[in-house]
């Protein structure tokens, strides 16, 4: 009997133990369940691909978009940027109004010009405020502003931001063009290392730079002591995307925006980002342009990349004056600040 009696507990004892094992070792078997709930982990929501078209080479003069990835601006933004290198084969209105691209970065008056060609384009904010155009010389040539030039030679960039810059500095000095000679260039600086020409078109934050670590002295000749300052790099997109899709707009301005901020608070370690993008590039220089560059962005005006209507309206009356804009735009329609504000 008592052997049995004993059976009958070890039964009972086993079959407790089962139902404890079943459910997870807690009677009420609630505790299992969300044991095994908190182990689940969600999904990450896929990011959104979105390519960005710079206005020219990888250079540290779009140090803030390349800090926006590395330091994961973006990504937080739900973004996955791809940044494209721009130039003369890749030119960033083109080919965000193609389509096959969401957004660019131009000089401000690309907007104009494509605006009157029919390409609905609008500017989202502008990096540069202050131009980092300059004409800029030899110290040995004795050339330190534009009447120097008169009946002297100057490297002239066609077609582009510069030639506008160039020429409407010219007209507000009340100089006569013809008094200048002017040689067609590109890139290769060696007319002016020569002394074939006297005076050379470029941003202060990258051929000045270069000519300077060869080892030569410049004289630099600024647009706004002539009272030209026209908007340089300059993030937009097409009127479609702006209005189809709004939140992605703000997200992708805001965090570039952030880049911006990251790159002016951390020059060298932002400069350095962009040596992942090309292998032509040497810190020293990227350090070099991006300290350049900070102040041709108005820290002090904050937020960063804010617009005004007369920046745009002295821009667009210069393009009608010199000829390069037939027609004048609606300044209103041309950009917004409603995204980085």
């Amino acid at each position: 009997m008592k052997r049995s009696k004993k059976q009958m507990i070890l039964v009972l004892l086993t079959a407790m133990a089962l139902l404890l094992a079943a459910c997870g070792g807690n009677p009420s078997g609630n505790g299992g369940a969300a044991e095994g709930a908190s182990e689940v982990k969600e999904e990450e929501a896929p990011l959104r691909k979105v390519v960005l078209r710079l206005k020219w080479i990888h250079q540290a003069q779009f140090a803030g978009f390349y800090a926006a990835v590395e330091q994961g601006y973006y990504k937080e933004a739900g973004l996955d940027v791809e940044i494209r290198p721009g130039g003369a084969d890749f030119p960033a209105v083109q080919m965000v109004a193609s389509g096959s691209e969401d957004f660019g970065v131009t000089g401000a008056d690309q907007i104009l010009l494509g605006r009157e060609k029919g390409v609905p384009v609008t500017a989202l904010a502008t990096i540069y405020r202050d131009t980092p155009f300059v004409l800029f010389a030899l110290k040995e040539s004795g050339v330190e502003t534009l009447e120097d030039l008169v009946g002297k030679k100057v490297g002239i960039k066609l077609g582009g931001n510069e030639e506008l810059t160039y020429r409407a500095m010219v007209e507000s000095a009340g100089i006569d063009p013809s008094s200048i000679e002017e040689m067609p260039i590109k890139y290769d600086m060696s007319p002016l290392l020569s002394g074939q020409v006297q005076a050379w078109p470029g941003y202060v934050i990258n051929e000045v730079l270069a000519v300077e670590e060869l080892g030569h002295e410049v004289n630099t000749i600024v647009p706004g002591d002539y009272g030209i300052n026209f908007y340089a790099d300059t993030l937009f997109a097409k009127q479609e995307l702006i209005e189809n899709e709004p939140e992605l707009v703000r997200s992708f301005v805001q965090a570039s925006m952030k880049g911006w901020e990251f790159a002016l608070d951390n020059p060298e370690e932002a400069a350095a980002y962009g040596l992942a993008y090309s292998n032509n590039l040497t810190l020293e220089h990227e350090v070099n342009m991006m300290n350049a560059s900070i102040p041709m962005l108005q820290p002090e005006n904050r937020p960063l990349g804010k617009m005004e209507a007369n920046e745009w309206e002295s821009l667009q009356a210069s393009l009608l004056e010199l000829g390069f804009l037939k027609e004048a735009q609606q300044v209103e329609h041309v950009f917004t600040n409603e995204f980085i504000e």
